[in-house]
């Protein structure tokens, strides 16, 4: 088909976790002249001010698992339409690729591109397929993968495979060159808690009793950062309080490159940017995974990074009080621990990601010379 061979389609919608990665990958592929252009879904509205100077255009989307059949049958409806909505667009934008980032908000996107016959590729965050990705994987042109190895796979899609890690925020990615703060024996300890984009209940029930449990000296060179569901915030707001021990409580934290550049260890869950934001600034953390999560990716993600040592999991089922203190006592106590961890976690990291996800999306450009260029022009800047 004729099509205009510096723009790019990136599928993204949903949530943050599948947004923030096309977030990425459009400023990298602008910084090689391509144009990016952003295929998202009514809730990837919240996330169009991170997409600035980038043309954002808004399709129908519908999933298909779960919920009553009723639900089910208007899922398929708005997917055909979305589907529809897509082709129209990609037939008006005529772009040379199509990259999809998993959720059903990529899925009409997707499904028109190979329609219409435009390389594709998809980004798989998690360490096991998503159910949309699934649904796309035989028949896409390449895929990209955060974790080795990637769960879920089919047979012979295995070919298609290509690890280019889990793109970061630049102000995240930034802080690959600052090391852990200082580990000195009765210095401070800063723990940053956080729980995806709305908190997470148990670490408001779980982590203040987890601190009473410390000896008064240790908690008294604890500083706190604490993510807080809203019904939440002011009971463990009152609990730190109680025992004296500094802490900052909120719902959301604006600044979160700032504190996860100060702390020594964090609480959290297991997401795929949670983790690999964790190994990009080479962070110690403990992760609890969400147990309801599709698959139960969360797990997976956690295990990759525990089983480098940059990590240590712990269930949702095994994360009480004692169990916590007790891991926090030998952390605190043992703060080479730490130190360690971080190495580990540092090592895990894949800082470049953005860059090779681009030159795999170039990859697939027509050949016409600009792709070569392009190519040659992320290596320059890598090197820079």
């Amino acid at each position: 088909m004729n099509v205009s061979s510096d723009t790019l389609v990136l599928a993204a919608g949903g949530t943050g976790g599948h947004v923030f990665p096309a977030q990425a990958l459009a400023r990298a592929l602008q910084d090689c002249g391509l144009k990016p252009v952003l295929v998202t879904d009514r809730r990837g509205r919240g996330y169009e001010a991170a997409f600035a100077g980038i043309p954002v255009h808004r399709i129908h989307v519908g999933g298909l698992a779960g919920g009553s059949a009723l639900g089910r049958l208007r899922g398929m409806a708005e997917l055909a339409l979305g589907t529809i909505e897509a082709e129209r667009l990609l037939q008006r934008l005529r772009p040379a690729a199509a990259i999809g980032f998993g959720g059903y908000p990529s899925v009409p996107t997707m499904l028109a591109a190979l329609r219409r016959g435009i390389p594709t590729l998809i980004h798989e965050q998690n360490a096991v397929i998503g159910r949309a990705n699934r649904l796309l994987a035989g028949h896409v042109s390449r895929i990209a993968t955060s974790f080795e190895p990637v769960r879920g796979l089919r047979p012979g899609q295995e070919a298609k495979v290509r690890l280019t890690g889990n793109p970061v925020r630049p102000e995240i990615a930034a802080l690959r060159d600052v090391p852990l703060p200082s580990l000195h024996p009765e210095g401070e300890r800063s723990i940053v808690v956080i729980g995806g984009s709305q908190g997470a209940s148990v670490f408001g029930r779980v982590v203040p009793d987890a601190i009473a449990r410390l000896p008064e000296a240790m908690r008294a060179r604890i500083r706190i950062s604490q993510q807080c569901r809203k019904d939440d915030a002011a009971h463990v707001a009152c609990a730190y309080g109680g025992m004296g021990v500094r802490a900052c409580v909120s719902t959301f934290f604006e600044d979160m490159p700032r504190r996860l550049r100060n702390a020594h260890l964090v609480i959290a869950r297991a997401g795929a940017s949670t983790v690999a934001e964790l190994a990009a600034a080479g962070r110690p953390a403990i992760l609890v995974p969400y147990p309801y999560a599709t698959d139960d990716h969360q797990t997976a993600n956690a295990k990759a990074l525990e089983s480098g040592g940059g990590a240590w999991l712990m269930p949702e089922g095994l994360f009480n009080p004692k169990a916590l203190a007790d891991q926090l006592y030998d952390l605190l106590a043992h703060p080479v621990m730490l130190g360690t961890a971080a190495m580990c976690s540092r090592a895990a990291g894949r800082p470049d990601a953005a860059r090779h996800l681009a030159e795999l999306a170039t990859s697939l450009l027509p050949c016409n010379g600009n792709s070569d260029e392009i190519a040659a022009r992320t290596t320059r800047e890598a090197a820079a």
